[in-house]
């Protein structure tokens, strides 16, 4: 099999930086970093980096919507693409699809839809995420409570089946037992806690279980406080765990997001940004349950105010991680490729640009913006193909 280089570039490999390697893929796969330039006879074609970073590629576990379209309208393989196309220009070269709480039917066909789009190999996509129904009514955010109800036998089939890819689903732990959990968690799937009035206690029996993460930390949770720790203080206090975190300066403040950071053990927390459909389109607003949902000011709300989802784009959420911490750029690039890659179990395959892994990167200008991606070495983005 002949290979492609990418040469005259600085590579960021998920540890560490080197400057002037030359990245040798082979089909989908990067087959070794190399400081010497590789015969031109032996190669399909070869990319001249200019300089530039590149960067494994960035990995949402939480994508709503995007380019004009929301997963839950319309969950099909061609939503699916469209979301992921939209996201890709902003760095975003794997995903999960998000159903937010829907009718059981609506859960099936989201099930079905990644697994046809997983089989038609659309760019990127790793599983779903599927967000509620088994939620708090009192801590619902923009889910619509009327589709809330208990995890029965037919649902934990369905998530647990193996042809979807991975299958993380947030629940409120005390709606469904540490039993429900240990379940899910047996059969493969990932659990995380959201939407939850659960105190700390409830919250440490879930781990106990097998609660492996936390969704979007501080939104739809119990807080921390002195002397009720709540589902936050538990999430930051577990040293295993992961936690979400939409970092865009209207879900959470940037003192409680540098709080955050400096509390949770180093390499367990995860950028993701709770997109919806006005993220990569030119739309600003769209309808959700029948309101009005505008984009404006980095965020999106509706008519009175409240948060619904966001605006936000991986490689923003990078920016403003750095901006809100002091974070440098290479730790800010880690919890949004590394982390969420091993959180989804995916750390032997993705998250790192090195030998052996998924030839799934992207090309960063000095600013941090991005100018061409790669998903299992198919490129997209500006400039020419490969000479």
């Amino acid at each position: 099999m002949k290979s492609r280089a990418l040469v005259n570039g600085r590579v960021f490999d998920g540890e560490q930086v080197h400057d002037g390697v030359t990245v040798v893929i082979e089909g989908r796969t990067i087959a070794r970093l190399t400081t010497e330039r590789p015969d031109p006879a032996t190669l399909d074609g070869s990319w001249d980096l200019e300089g530039r970073l590149l960067a494994p590629g960035l990995i949402d576990l939480q994508v709503n919507g995007g380019g004009g379209v929301m997963f839950n309208d319309d969950p099909g393989v061609e939503t699916i693409r469209i979301i992921g196309s939209a996201h890709r220009r902003f760095g975003t070269t794997g995903f999960l699809p998000t159903l937010i709480s829907d009718r059981p039917e609506q859960l099936s066909r989201a099930v079905g839809a990644v697994r046809d789009a997983m089989a038609a190999g659309v760019p990127g996509v790793l599983g779903i995420h599927v967000e509620g129904p088994f939620l708090d009514p009192d801590h619902s955010g923009i889910h619509d409570a009327r589709h809330f109800r208990p995890i029965g036998a037919p649902d934990i089939e369905l998530l647990s089946a193996p042809d979807h890819g991975r299958t993380l689903v947030t629940l409120a732990p005390e709606r469904v037992g540490a039993d429900v959990i240990r379940n899910l968690t047996e059969a493969g799937v990932l659990v995380f806690g959201g939407h939850s009035g659960a105190d700390y206690e409830q919250v440490r029996e879930a781990l106990g279980a097998g609660l492996r993460g936390f969704t979007h930390l501080f939104n739809a949770m119990t807080p921390f406080t002195s002397r009720a720790p709540g589902m936050v203080g538990a999430a930051l206090e577990d040293p295993d765990s992961w936690i979400g975190i939409i970092v865009d300066g209207h879900h959470v403040h940037p003192a409680s997001v540098a709080v955050a950071l400096a509390a949770k053990r180093k390499g367990r927390s995860v950028l993701v940004t709770d997109a919806m459909a006005t993220v990569g389109s030119d739309t600003s607003s769209f309808e959700w349950n029948g309101e009005r949902v505008s984009a404006a000011d980095g965020c999106c709300r509706l008519p009175d105010g409240r948060l619904a989802g966001s605006n936000l784009d991986m490689i923003s959420a990078v920016r403003n991680t750095m901006r809100f911490t002091g974070v440098d750029r290479y730790e800010a690039l880690r919890m949004a490729s590394l982390a969420p890659a091993e959180a989804l179990g995916l750390g032997s395959e993705l998250g790192r640009l090195q030998p052996g892994y998924r030839a799934s990167f992207i090309e960063l200008d000095e600013d941090l913006r991005v100018r061409r991606s790669w998903i299992d070495g198919d490129v997209e983005g500006e400039g020419p193909q490969w000479r």
